[in-house]
């Protein structure tokens, strides 16, 4: 008919016929009783639908090349669903009847009734399929307003209970029953809204009544109620500060009341398990109730924070168990269960932590009795240091506040004493020389690390230089050190801390000691046979000014011993031409065979000194003190010393002294003690030596440190002043202390004697009008 022209016709003849029918299905659901309202109108659009369908299959080429050409975009079924709308949900009675049936429908579901809710989700999907202004008018507003009266009214009902768990219980029910009803036939998209209108209803109309409710709000539920509340509460957006707000106020109260009560205090360690105890049960409720929220966290930071810092001085100085007391005894647990969530409570223990170990590190460092053995002090301030970084780490989970706080105590006790460099490279001698015996090398260098942490904490490094190359030197010299990784791993970390300049001198007698090995084998390669019976000669020799010597009188050597030296000495300057050499005596070891009355005979180690003296008794039975100094040109000082140890230490007592006393006089008598017996052979007879240095050779080594200090502060004044041309005074000493602090922290007075040199000199000159001000010479 279409293509026939009359296709107009055809149209209009299926409208009038489709409007018909439509009226007709119309009446038909009108007349329906209310029970069956809703079967006649589902069963009428199933109908409808299925009709619509076979049309439109009959009807396609005058849907696709008529209707939609003279008709716009509709086809045969979206006329349908048009006149659907029309003539049933849109006639008189329909559009009443239908939204008060379904919302009617949907309550008498939510009192507790057994509906057919297969039917009334086809209902539904009808109107939406009808399209949402449909639906909405008809469905969606007319329910969400009941909906809305309903929650509403039982809301108020039910608080009237005055339970909040039973309430909060009812609920969750309610909202579960919501999602359950929409997955059965309620359009899903209203979810949202649906649970909204519950939540709002429900929960936040009534927010302040249930958290204060007396007897069971917030304060007296048990975990599965807090739990209930912060789920349901979460769901309204100031519903979890209702509830912090509660909780704080009540902490806070709780714990000041126990913070200010007399009788409580008067037991520290009951007061103390209190507070722990109620940070503990709000933890637990915070973990537990409220999925550890940062939000609550921080309500119990503050709460803690409020009544701690409310009474803090009773807290920290409580007598037998405030915080001093509690790190006295190492009960650490007790403070990071107390503090570890209160800000300003850390900083308390922080403080008085501090202090603690200022105090005992002072106590240990100035003590008289401590520093007559400083490897043991040092020892000491080690094991100090690491009960706190492990305190540090496994209590307060390595808190940089902490370790700074740690860093800051020791750099004080560390420098205190004046004497902290020497008794540092005091330590490291004793442990190079026989401290590493048996020890791996991890722990070498755990021990080498610890010593350097301590090294970065000197202010005065150039001192600790000043020592350490004296006592390697010693270790060097006599053989006496456990391992040459080890020393030279420590100065590897020295040069990595201080630059090359720092260790040059420290590597330098490293190779030199290497140097002098490959020399002595190429002397006794050379000049062994010549050399016969004669002593057997070792040679260091030493670069001036890299080794700590100083210079010394020549001794007198054995005859004996001075020809192999002279023939060492023509071999090395043939090789070396335009070297001198001096022979340092008061370095040097030897090895003599002694014989004793009855033959006995032994091998004595002794130093170069000890040598001269003992083989003069080769020619004499008896010598004074002056006699000996006079043979041996050995200086008095040392020759005293020697002395004591050949004649007054006992079991090495090679000489007799007349009189028998502890010192030395210059008319005392020595013989060779021909009674001298040991179970050893090898005897091996060390100088008595001062454990410390006297006042004036203390003093004497800071003078030369002073002087070494000079031209290295006057080199960082020109570079300071080079760079910046001109300066004022006080920066002038800024600059330089920042850049020499590295290696000492030089004083204000010197830099400025300095300066006056320089001014002198003509490297500076002052400002003709501002006399604080200087300038450079080029």
């Amino acid at each position: 008919m279409v293509l026939h022209k009359f296709g107009e016709e055809l149209y209009f003849g299926i409208m009038t016929t489709l409007a018909s029918e439509i009226r007709q299905i119309s009446v038909s659901i009108e007349s329906a009783e209310d029970e069956n309202f809703l079967e006649e109108l589902n069963r009428k659009w199933m109908h409808h639908n299925k009709a619509l369908g076979f049309v439109q299959d009959i009807m396609l080429y005058m849907d696709k090349n008529f209707i939609k050409k003279t008709q716009g975009a509709k086809t045969i079924h979206d006329i349908g669903f048009q006149r659907w709308i029309d003539f049933v949900i849109g006639s008189r009675k329909t559009r009443i009847r239908l939204p008060d049936t379904l919302v009617q429908l949907v309550l008498r579901e939510r009192k507790g009734e057994v509906i057919n809710t297969g039917l009334t989700g086809n209902i539904i999907k009808m109107l939406m399929d009808l399209g949402m202004p449909v639906y909405e008018k008809n469905f969606k507003k007319p329910f969400l307003t009941a909906f809305e009266d309903f929650y509403g009214s039982e809301s108020r009902e039910l608080i009237k209970s005055g339970d909040c768990g039973d309430y909060l219980m009812e609920a969750e029910r309610r909202i579960n029953e919501e999602w359950d009803r929409v997955s059965a036939y309620l359009d899903p998209s209203s979810e949202s809204k649906i649970v909204s209108v519950v939540v709002k209803q429900m929960i936040e109309n009534h927010m302040q009544t249930l958290v204060h409710m007396e007897n069971s709000g917030l304060v007296n539920m048990l975990m599965d109620d807090l739990k209930r509340m912060y789920n349901l509460f979460s769901r309204v957006p100031s519903g979890l500060t209702v509830v912090k707000d509660a909780m704080t106020s009540f902490i806070q109260d709780t714990g000041k009341q126990l913070i200010m009560d007399p009788e409580r205090l008067k037991d520290p360690e009951a007061f103390a398990q209190r507070l722990l105890d109620l940070k503990d049960k709000y933890d637990k409720v915070i973990t537990m109730a409220f999925n550890s929220n940062e939000i609550f966290q921080n309500v119990l930071n503050s709460a803690f924070e409020y009544f701690i810092n409310f009474n803090a001085g009773s807290v920290v100085h409580m007598e037998n168990s405030g915080i001093a007391v509690m790190l006295m005894d190492d009960k650490y647990e007790h403070l990071e269960r107390m503090f570890r969530r209160v800000p300003y409570g850390l900083t308390i223990v922080k403080d008085v932590m501090t202090s603690f170990i200022r105090d005992t590190g002072k106590q240990l460092i100035m003590d008289p009795e401590r520093l007559k053995d400083p490897v043991d002090l040092v020892q000491r301030l080690l094991d100090l240091k690491d009960k706190y970084e492990k305190v540090i780490t496994m209590v307060f989970n390595n808190d940089k506040k902490f370790q700074i706080a740690l860093k800051s105590a020791f750099e004080y006790i560390i420098n205190l004493n004046g004497d902290s460099p020497k008794f540092i490279s005091l330590f490291m001698d004793e442990k190079f020389r026989k401290g590493l015996k048996g020890v791996g090398e991890d722990d070498v260098e755990i021990l080498l690390e610890k010593v350097m942490v301590f090294f970065r904490y000197l202010q005065e490094k150039d001192m600790f230089e000043k020592y350490y190359k004296q006592h390697l030197a010693k270790r060097l010299l006599s053989g006496k050190t456990e391992s040459d990784e080890a020393e030279r791993s420590l100065i590897a970390k020295l040069k990595t801390e201080c630059g090359y300049l720092f260790t040059s001198k420290l590597e330098r007698m490293f190779t030199d000691m290497k140097t002098s090995y490959d020399m002595m084998q190429g002397f006794l390669a050379c000049h062994g046979a010549e050399l016969g019976d004669s002593p057997t000669l070792s040679v260091q020799v030493l670069t001036t000014g890299s080794w700590p010597t100083q210079s010394s009188p020549q001794s007198n050597l054995p005859s004996e011993i001075l020809d192999v030296c002279e023939n060492f000495r023509s071999y090395y300057l043939g090789i070396h031409s335009g070297r001198r050499l001096s022979w340092q005596a008061n370095m040097g070891t030897a090895d003599l065979v002694a014989t004793f009355g009855e033959g006995r005979k032994h091998e004595l180690n002794v130093s170069t000194y000890q040598m001269c003296v003992l083989m003069l008794f080769n020619n004499a039975d008896r010598l004074s003190c002056k006699e000996i100094e006079q043979a041996t040109a050995v200086p008095m000082s040392d020759l005293k010393r020697c002395l004591q140890s050949l004649a007054l230490v006992k079991g090495k007592n090679v000489l007799r002294k007349e009189p028998m006393s502890k010192d030395i006089a210059e008319d005392d008598a020595f013989f060779f003690n021909d009674k001298f017996t040991s179970k050893l052979f090898k005897v091996k007879i060390g100088t008595v030596v001062a454990q410390r240095e006297s006042e004036p050779e203390n003093i004497e080594t800071r003078q030369r440190v002073e002087e070494d200090r000079k031209p290295q502060i006057e080199a960082a004044i020109v570079r300071v002043m080079k760079s910046r041309k001109i300066l004022e005074h006080n920066n002038i000493i800024a600059e330089v202390t920042k850049q020499l602090q590295a290696r000492f922290l030089p004083n204000p007075v010197v830099i400025k004697k300095r300066i006056e040199s320089l001014i002198e000199r003509e490297f500076l000159e002052r400002d003709k009008v501002d006399k604080k001000m200087y300038r450079y010479l080029a």
